[in-house]
């Protein structure tokens, strides 16, 4: 009964192991929303680390969160690093291209709780009375992250910032 059971875990892990690995090494979370604003004015909010309070939900993951921004003031340039809670972890985020006012691209680079090396890319299109704003984070999955998001769901936890963040986007540039 023991070897019975020690072979059907062994069996179970190892599909879990090659499941993983077959899985893809790159992945992409994108939401999208439609902002009664223009395209300059939404683009401000993004392009600006000293707005990102106004409107992301990672600025209230904690409170006391030491952050700093450096480099340009705003745009290609503009670095934010922060060190808080658990929740918050720490890294940096550098825009690397801001094309007014249509795109914005940011190395986010995270160094705890794991370290990650991605990309956000923030799209701005207008559509009539307003603007489609697309915000998307993509990057390398390596296998360690591959095997834990079999069991938690990365486009939903990410999705779900994301559509919070636009939201208060929405919120902020529609005053």
């Amino acid at each position: 009964m023991l070897k019975t059971v020690s072979i059907t875990i062994a069996v179970l892990a190892a599909a879990l192991l090659t499941f993983a690995a077959v899985r893809p090494d790159s992945f992409r979370v994108q939401r999208s929303a439609s902002i009664k604003a223009p395209p300059e004015k939404i683009f401000a909010l993004i392009e600006d680390f000293e707005q990102w309070g106004k409107w992301s939900p990672y600025e209230k993951l904690d409170p006391a969160m030491k952050r700093s921004i450096t480099g340009a003031p705003k745009g290609a340039g503009a670095v934010y690093a922060w060190e808080g809670n658990s929740k918050a972890g720490a890294g940096r985020m550098e825009i690397t291209d801001a094309q007014a006012p249509s795109k914005v691209l940011v190395k986010l680079d995270f160094a705890k709780p794991f370290e990650a090396h991605n990309i956000a890319e923030f799209t701005l299109a207008p559509k009539g009375d307003a603007t489609e704003v697309t915000w998307a984070m993509y990057g390398p999955q390596p296998y360690l992250a591959r095997l834990v998001t079999i069991f938690f769901n990365m486009d939903r936890m990410v999705g779900g910032a994301f559509e919070e963040g636009l939201a208060n986007l929405k919120a902020v540039a529609e005053k």
